[in-house]
């Protein structure tokens, strides 16, 4: 097997192999752009390291050897020769661009020898020894391991002695000094000299390249990028070229467009007497880019023919890196480059504009992710850059909030009333927490994960929310939240959310609204031209639906009732209802309930303006929504007319030990008949009242959890008998649906049963997912972590749909359903609806819709297009 390939060997379309980097590379070798030469070590070749024990084989070496001996022969340079030496940088590069996340040795090949030898070919020892410090402090970081930090004093202390401030001021002289003393250093880290056989040093860089891949920011890095570790690291050997031999010499990075704003113009900064990692590092203020031209106006000439024909070559604004050595301009790397939203829309917009690409080819340069940031509040950015970092959670919901924080919804409630903005702080959330979170700015809690009740609520609110932040320690009874450092905050205090990021500010940060230019829409447009799936969206208030509307939602796909309970004027009658102990008191308990139940309906089909609305009945299980404290129960009893200990006695008997698989769902309505009944009304009520102001309302009638055709049917007939004898009893005719939510493995695989009494199936994967791994959503957090270090999941199986295991089911069940009823309508309706793979995989399946928080439909909008074309195309 071929392990390593020279530039010449290779191109654009061998990323998987070669790397982004190394393709680029070949690629822009192969259209006769100044690119310094070398070779590419395999993707492959870091898989078999790590199959190999982590080690390179034999064989992989004899090829890099091999290659070497070829670039020595073409650049007429050899590694380790003392007057002409070949001096190589090692530098990965995935086949998914990971800026800054695996690691760079540069200067390779530079020891005692052959620094004193090139010193007096060059006649510039200065730069010679300015290289080979470089060298050494990054492979004892990069290679071994040790920390920069007693370098980095060591040459403080010297600019110190020598009063310079910069790198570049200090002489020849002083550089060599540096050199010897950042040999002493690495002799006390590792006990042993720097190495002084080339080859060597050639081999650890590379190998200190592949195990990097299995860094932690790395591993970070590519599980929040959905980059699997199957595909490995590609390492470039590469000749170095010198941007430090002096005033006629500089290194830098440019972009072909602003990747801020997408203005069409070269954008970037660079150096001069500097190596690439002085740009980024800070330490000296870089120039920007247009300054180049008055310096050196050959190379800015050069460089912007170049950065024009990179640019048409990949059809994308290019992110580039370049060094000029001695007059001479060398291009290191070309990649599409990392954007803003607000940018990604402008330059695929102004590439469409500029006849460079299609509307279906700028569909796939946006990243449907990205498009978060175009949708919630931001923090400004120069108040960000000395804000007070307290925690870091899980970035549940996207956005930035500040305010004071509360530790009860009811607390918030007040606030708000007060005019205050405010944050809710909680170890973790609760159905009865939802007007609290409603009025919130934002919503912080120290356990749940993604898909948690806190997660999921607010990103159907729109609303900024951290999770699992267990960094905090909060106490609800004393209303504190204590960091790590031993810092309190009490409530009324304020602390800043970013939800995009998971980061706790100990401060009040000034936020922004997003700016959403006219390119959004036109881009929104071209993917609803080329889109299949429909998007629907998860509402429980109007004014959800109405956000959900402006944003392109074509119905609701999941409407939840039992969060319409939980409002002050609501909660007593339903509570009522629960604790009533014959059918005629929850019959009048519902009664009263009704009218709440049948305008909440309405202002969900106006708001929808025509569009379908699926209505699940009552899901959760009855005890959620009765009080848990005796300081609670008290009032409670009293306003109900029974004892404490009856009540008390009451709530205790409704306790579940797995509540989850426990009397919830369609269960409640087999016990509870006259529950469906009353939900009926409301439903088929409303839809009769908006349909009389012009509207044509078919409501979708949703029963939750069934695992049995026989079950579904139980509940199906008492919506029937009670819809149709209210429209016999109006005299009018309403078409109307009754359909099942499928989130059992049993019903997946008896849905050819179920589609025979079912006109629709909407997946909730939230709860099939639940139900398939045997993972509580709420605590696999805990465990988890340890999965994706050890590399036994790739993903969280909550926030990205299992293909293998719940997909399969869900694919199952969309075959049997289709098989018995082919007009069967189906989509998902679980948090996997906003996601884009899992978007894609539905697309794949056939389903008709997915259904996601508000906040998420343009994402679901983008995403449905781009896998309608890449499921079209085959790309």
């Amino acid at each position: 097997m071929k392990y390593v390939y020279l530039f010449q060997e290779g191109n654009k379309d061998m990323k998987d192999l070669l790397g982004g980097k190394g393709a680029n590379l070949a690629e822009m070798t192969s259209i006769g752009l100044p690119v310094p030469r070398g070779f590419t070590v395999t993707t492959e070749a870091c898989n078999k390291y790590y199959q190999d024990d982590k080690i390179i084989s034999e064989e992989v070496k004899k090829q890099i050897f091999e290659s070497l001996q070829i670039l020595e022969e073409t650049t007429s340079k050899k590694l380790g020769d003392k007057e002409n030496p070949l001096l190589v940088s090692v530098r990965s590069g995935s086949r998914a661009s990971m800026p800054g996340m695996m690691d760079t040795v540069l200067n390779l090949g530079l020891n005692d020898v052959v620094a004193e030898g090139f010193a007096k070919t060059t006649g510039n020892p200065r730069f010679i020894y300015d290289s080979y410090r470089r060298l050494i402090q990054m492979f004892a970081d990069v290679v071994k391991g040790y920390s920069k930090a007693s370098f980095e004093r060591v040459l403080d202390q010297i600019k110190e002695e020598k009063n310079v401030h910069y790198d570049s001021d200090l002489t020849a002289d002083d550089m060599l000094e540096v050199t010897q003393k950042f040999k002493a250093i690495y002799k006390d880290l590792s006990g042993e000299e720097f190495p002084q056989d080339p080859e060597e040093q050639l081999i650890e860089a590379i190998t200190a390249v592949f195990r990097s891949w299995m860094n932690e920011r790395a591993i970070i890095y590519r599980k929040m990028n959905d980059i699997p570790t199957s595909w490995g690291t590609a390492v470039n050997v590469q000749e170095m070229v010198y941007g430090n031999t002096g005033n006629n010499s500089g290194t830098g990075v440019a972009f072909t467009r602003n990747p801020a704003t997408g203005e069409n113009k070269l954008y970037g900064e660079y150096l001069i007497n500097a190596q690439g990692e002085d740009v980024v590092a800070g330490i000296r203020t870089p120039q920007t880019i247009d300054t180049l031209e008055k310096a050196m106006p050959t190379i800015y000439e050069e460089f912007h023919n170049i950065a024009k024909k990179l640019e048409r070559h990949y059809k994308d604004m290019q992110d580039m890196e370049f060094t000029i050595e001695n007059g001479k301009l060398f291009m290191l790397q070309t990649r599409n480059g990392k954007r803003t939203a607000a940018a990604a829309l402008k330059v695929a917009t102004s590439l469409v504009e500029e006849g460079m690409i299609t509307k279906e080819e700028a569909l796939l340069k946006v990243e449907p992710n990205a498009l978060d940031q175009l949708l919630h509040p931001m923090f400004d950015n120069e108040s960000l850059k000395n804000a007070k970092e307290i925690a870091k959670g899980l970035a549940a919901s996207p956005g930035a909030a500040t305010g004071q924080i509360y530790f009860y919804a009811n607390d918030i409630t007040e606030a708000k009333k007060r005019g205050e903005k405010a944050i809710l702080v909680r170890l973790e959330t609760s159905p009865e927490d939802i007007e609290g979170m409603a009025n919130a700015e934002g919503i912080l809690t120290i356990r749940g994960g993604m898909t948690s009740h806190a997660a999921v609520v607010a990103r159907g609110m729109g609303r900024c929310c951290v999770c699992g932040c267990s960094a905090l320690k909060v106490n609800e009874d004393a209303k504190t939240v204590t960091t790590a450092d031993g810092t309190i905050y009490k409530e009324g205090d304020f602390l800043s959310l970013d939800g995009s990021t998971g980061t706790v500010y100990g401060e009040t940060i000034k936020t922004v609204e997003p700016q959403i230019s006219g390119d959004f829409e036109t881009f929104m447009k071209w993917a609803d031209e080329v889109r299949t799936l429909k998007i629907k969206t998860n509402a429980d208030a109007p004014k959800d639906a109405i956000q959900a509307r402006k944003f392109g939602a074509e119905g609701i796909g999941l409407c939840r009732t039992e969060h319409m309970f939980f409002e002050e004027n609501r909660i007593f009658h339903f509570r009522k209802m629960i604790t009533a102990e014959t059918l005629e008191q929850r019959e009048a308990a519902l009664e009263e309930i009704l009218p709440y139940q049948r305008a909440d309906f309405e202002g969900l089909f106006e708001a929808m303006e025509g569009y379908p609305v699926i209505i699940r009945y009552l899901d959760p299980p009855l005890h959620e929504f009765l009080p848990h404290t005796d300081e609670e129960i008290k009032p409670l009893a009293e306003s109900l007319g029974i004892t404490f200990e009856s009540l008390k006695a009451r709530i205790e008997s409704l306790k579940e030990f797995n509540p989850m698989m426990g009397h919830r769902g369609c269960r409640l309505a087999i016990t509870y008949p006259e529950i469906a009944r009353m939900q009926t009304r409301a439903v088929i009520e409303a839809a009769l009242n908006v349909n009389k102001k012009g509207m044509h309302v078919i409501p979708e009638i949703m029963i939750p959890l069934a695992c049995d055709v026989n079950e579904f049917k139980y509940v199906k007939n008492i919506v029937k008998e009670t819809a149709d004898a209210i429209l016999k009893e109006a005299g009018v005719e309403l078409s109307y649906m009754v359909g099942t939510m499928i989130e059992i493995p049993r019903a997946a695989l008896l849905a050819d049963e179920i589609a025979e009494e079912a006109d629709f199936f909407s997946y909730g994967t939230n709860d099939l997912t639940q139900m398939t791994f045997g993972f509580s959503r709420d605590d696999a957090g805990k465990f988890l972590e340890d999965y994706y270090k050890k590399g036994i999941f790739e993903n969280d199986p909550f926030a990205k749909i299992d293909q293998n295991g719940v997909g399969k089911l869900v694919a199952v069940a969309t075959k049997l359903g289709r098989d018995t009823k082919p007009t069967i309508e189906l989509g998902i309706c679980g948090e996997h609806g906003g996601e884009p793979s899992s978007i894609a995989f539905c697309d794949e399946i056939g389903l008709d819709y997915v259904s996601c928080s508000p906040y998420r439909v343009p994402v679901a909008r983008l995403a449905a297009a781009i896998a309608a074309i890449k499921n079209r195309t085959g790309k």
